[in-house]
Formats: structure tokens, C-alpha cells, sequence
């Protein structure tokens, strides 16, 4: 049995549609919070079953017979989160699995800028000490987290964000196609896996060049003061700061990385950044 957690998310569903691609719909379980919103996996003979990485006791039922985990990162904050994949992995271990896998990120580190990245540093770390093998899939940055920016520059005609650097945006299909290969073929990746990314890092002015081509209308990249971006953003200051911490991390140069990895396991171009937004912005 191949095990997907959080198969309700947005790449979680992604990858069990492509995990059912390569093997038969008998041989692939998920855990989910809440069985309901997996009816229609149910429905295509999934195993589905509740499991909660917040309440580990959920697991043991969750991850029974599985001989392969995928742990998809909780999307939560903090040592909350860290403690949430941990018990995960603990609960996949337990379960006698062959191998554990794990949505990491490229930029992983515990010195990083950007608070999720020191959450899957703590959990690569974890994953080492098992005595189980396992796969820490580094994926690039998320090419889904432009769309409430783009959304803002089109009512406005500016992308006004604050100083960036370059980010190795990818999207969520290649990096599902690459997630379900790794969890149907043993051996596909082991270890911490090279960076799975597009082939072209991009900072916030190269995008709004891009929904400018795509659109035909000017949008103009505006660089804002930190504080008064975060003053203006309407969110909960601890959000806010959250937020702002992307653009410290790119600032940096942490996300500023790419790699061929991602092409040559899913054996054709990655997609752009270009060809996601028109794909975006044709939908609404």
C-alpha cells in the first residue's frame, strides 16, 4: 500500500490523480483529516481513512499495511509544525514501512530567513536518524503562491511588493508527477534529492513583465518599504511579518537555486512561469 497524506491539498490531490496513473487504485491509500472531502477517491477504490499529524494516535490506523508514506509538510507554522511532521514520520516508522517520503524545499536549512524552510531542515534531520530509508523531495518554490500578488496588480496596474530576489518558482503539477514517481518506484530518488525546480529562477519584476505580455496591459513592479507594506497589507501583524520574511529569504539569495533534476526524473521541459499564469489568468 502507497500512502499519501493530505491528499485533499492542492498537490496532495495532485499527486494521488498521478500516483493512479501508474498503479492500480487498490494499491494506493490516503490520510485525511476529514474522510468526507475524499469521497471521490473513495469512489475510484482509494483507501481513504482519517488521520490527523496533530493527534498521532489517528496514524496508526491511517499508515496500517502502507509499505511506502508520503508525509506532505503540515500546512501549519511553527514548532507546531515541526512537531506535526515529526510525529508523521514517527507513526510511518512505526507502521514497519520500507520508506518514508517528505515534501521538503530547496532552500531547507536551519538558518534560513523563511520559517517553513527551518520546519523542513528539523524534519530532514529527523528523517536521518530513522532507521528506515527515506526520500526528502527538495521541491522548488511553489509557482500557486504569485496568484493572490497577480490578482492585486491586475485590479491596481502595479506589483507593488517589497525588494525581492530571484525564487525558483515551480509548479504544482510537475513537482506532483515527480512525487508520485518517487513513491511508485523504489529507487526513483533516495536521500535528500537534488533541487526539483523549473529551469529559470524569477524576481517580482521579471513576473510582472510576464502577466504584462500575457495581459497586454502595463503592469509596473513597485517596490515598497517593509513596514509600510506590511502596514497597508490589511493582514494581523504576526501574518504580515510572516509574509514578509519571502522577500527577506529572497533578498538573500536563498531560493535562487535551480537544477535539472526535476526535468530529467519527469522526462520533459518543467513548466514555466509564463505557461502557469496563462494557465491562471485563462481561468479567470
Amino acid at each position: 500500500m502507497l500512502i499519501v497524506t493530505g491528499a485533499t491539498g492542492r498537490l496532495g490531490s495532485k499527486i494521488v490523480n498521478r500516483l493512479l496513473e501508474r498503479v492500480p487504485a487498490d494499491r494506493v491509500g490516503v490520510s485525511v483529516r476529514d474522510v468526507r472531502k475524499a469521497a471521490g477517491l473513495a469512489a475510484r477504490g482509494v483507501r481513504v481513512r482519517a488521520g490527523d499529524f496533530t493527534d498521532p494516535a489517528t496514524l496508526e490506523h491511517a499508515f496500517e499495511g502502507a509499505e511506502r508514506v508520503l508525509v506532505i509538510s503540515a500546512a501549519i507554522r511553527g514548532d507546531a509544525a515541526t512537531a506535526a511532521n515529526l510525529a508523521a514520520v514517527d507513526a510511518a516508522r512505526a507502521a514497519g514501512v520500507r520508506r518514508i517520503l517528505y515534501t521538503s524545499h530547496q532552500a531547507a536549512s536551519p538558518g534560513s530567513l523563511f520559517p517553513p524552510q527551518r520546519v523542513h531542515a528539523a524534519t530532514e534531520e529527523h528523517l536521518k536518524r530513522q532507521d528506515v530509508p527515506f526520500t526528502a523531495l527538495r521541491n522548488g518554490f511553489y509557482a500557486a503562491t504569485l496568484d493572490p500578488y497577480i490578482g492585486t496588480a491586475l485590479e491596481t496596474g502595479t506589483l507593488a511588493v517589497p525588494q525581492d530576489g530571484p525564487v525558483s518558482w515551480t509548479a504544482h503539477d510537475d513537482l506532483a508527477e515527480a512525487a508520485a514517481l518517487a513513491l511508485a518506484e523504489e529507487g526513483a530518488f533516495d536521500g535528500i534529492t537534488p533541487p526539483l525546480t523549473a529551469p529559470r529562477t524569477l524576481d517580482f519584476a521579471d513576473v510582472a513583465a510576464i502577466v504584462t505580455r500575457i495581459t497586454g496591459r502595463r503592469i509596473e513592479r513597485v517596490v515598497v518599504d517593509d513596514e509600510e507594506w506590511m502596514a497597508a497589507s490589511g493582514l494581523p501583524r504576526p501574518v504580515a511579518e510572516f509574509m514578509l520574511t519571502l522577500f527577506t529569504a529572497s533578498r538573500k539569495g536563498e531560493f535562487d537555486v535551480t537544477g535539472p533534476a526535476l526535468e530529467s526524473a519527469i522526462g520533459h521541459p518543467a513548466t514555466s512561469v509564463e505557461e502557469a499564469l496563462r494557465a491562471t489568468l485563462g481561468s479567470r
